[in-house]
């Protein structure tokens, strides 16, 4: 078995993905209904030795409904005619997610408004005020 390297740091084992055939929906012709051209990837995210915590953690977050409530990783692929373009579709998309989840996020630094902004704002908003003012009906004087 042979690992696969997602970054310098994160490469995970060839053993911890299990893929699944089956068939699949659209276009195949009478193919489709003999064939089963579809993948079904599964990947353990939650018990796999290779993810560092801070990656595992970020992959489920990024992950959504494609993860089950055991961790469980499930990525279908159907979108070729051919089983071998569909599994390197699902394994591409597990790799580009996976390293997707090990990029560190940027920190966010707290900003304040400039006096000068808070000054635009204040003024926008008397102006806006004002346009309004101006729309009102004007009171009968009798």
């Amino acid at each position: 078995m042979t690992m696969i390297n997602i970054t310098r740091t994160v490469s995970i084992h060839e053993s911890e993905i299990h893929l699944q055939f089956v068939r699949a929906s659209g276009p195949g012709g009478q193919n489709v209904n003999k064939v089963a051209t579809a993948v079904q990837l599964r990947f353990d995210v939650g018990n796999s030795p290779s993810l560092p915590g801070d990656v595992r953690v970020r992959l489920i977050r990024m992950a959504g409904r494609r993860i089950t409530r055991d961790g469980i990783l499930i990525i279908e692929a159907r979108q070729f005619r051919t089983q071998e373009r569909n599994r390197e579709d699902a394994m591409g998309r597990l790799v580009e997610l996976i390293r997707r989840a090990a990029e560190k996020p940027k920190p966010r630094k707290k900003t304040r408004p400039s006096p000068a902004s808070k000054e635009r704002r204040m003024e926008e908003k008397k102006q806006r005020g004002i346009t309004k003012k101006m729309r009102r009906t004007v009171p009968d004087i009798d």
